[in-house]
């Protein structure tokens, strides 16, 4: 079954769109402080799509992304238990909030750069930085150069690879989606066993 092939051509498509960029800055806004999918899996092949740009569009990703974690860092100091504690209740995500929060407390700024980097939800470090008091102007400091390296690494990558690792990713996504279900599925099956 050739599912992920015609996605993978669909998603091509759309990250050609005129209108691209913003669904991308909206997109790094959101995840930032309260949407659970990343940015990167709209940079990535909007980078393919527009090579010229993938500086630019790491840049706009950065920027959106650092604004959506100060929206974030406010909710956790004004709003938590208005706006944060429903976002956490709805992804099932106390217990990972929790542990976010002694994290922060313990490593601070860097645990904020590391969570900007890596695929830990930096969604809830922001609420926690903002939950912890930290100050605004090391957060988003620490943001800036975590969320950066991050976005411009996934830009620069995928720009170098160019049409080579444009061809080979459309020779095995399909593989790569199928063997993502089953990860999926096999981690969902372990949980709940």
């Amino acid at each position: 079954m050739r599912i992920f092939s015609r996605l993978y051509d669909l998603v091509l498509t759309w990250a050609a769109h005129p209108k691209a960029p913003r669904y991308l800055a909206a997109l790094s806004f959101a995840e930032s402080s309260f949407f659970p999918i990343p940015p990167d899996v709209m940079l990535a092949p909007m980078v393919l799509a527009q090579r010229h740009r993938a500086w630019l569009l790491a840049a706009l990703t950065t920027f959106w992304s650092v604004a959506g974690g100060v929206a974030g860092y406010f909710i956790g100091m004004f709003l938590f238990r208005l706006v944060a504690e429903p976002i956490i209740g709805f992804y099932d995500a106390q217990t990972a909030f929790d542990a976010a929060l002694a994290q922060f407390r313990t490593y601070g700024i860097w645990i904020v750069f590391l969570a900007g980097f890596t695929p830990i939800p930096y969604k809830l470090f922001t609420i926690s930085a903002g939950l912890a008091s930290m100050s605004l102007l090391p957060f988003v400091a620490a943001s800036l150069v975590g969320r950066g390296a991050r976005f411009f690494l996934v830009a620069g990558l995928i720009y170098a690879g160019g049409e080579r690792f444009q061809t080979q990713l459309r020779r095995y996504v399909d593989g790569i989606g199928w063997a993502i279900v089953a990860i999926a599925v096999l981690g969902i099956l372990f949980l709940y066993a």
